[in-house]
């Protein structure tokens, strides 16, 4: 028996990560006090992604401007369709 066998007796009995790891198993690290994750796997702060999609932001595709204009230009696109196939 190891020398610090009596001290491992409260991380051996505390939660496990709920994470599914890639094979299929789920993750043995013990969750951060209060979570449900390890650190590893979003329990730790600061951990996860940014609370809004900034990359989104920075070009402008979808904006609600640029949302209604593609919207718009199905529309004439479906219309134009719609006349050609009348055409024939």
């Amino acid at each position: 028996m190891s020398g610090h066998s009596g001290t491992t007796g409260p991380m051996r009995a505390s939660p496990r990560c709920g994470a599914k790891t890639r094979s299929g198993g789920s993750c043995r690290a013990p969750a951060v006090h209060g979570k449900t994750r390890c650190r590893m796997h979003g329990g730790a702060k600061g951990s996860g992604a940014p609370r809004a999609n900034r990359n989104a932001r920075k070009h402008g595709l979808f904006t609600r401007d640029a949302i209604a204009e593609r919207r718009w230009i199905r529309e004439v696109l479906g219309d134009v369709r719609r006349l050609l196939e009348g055409m024939k």
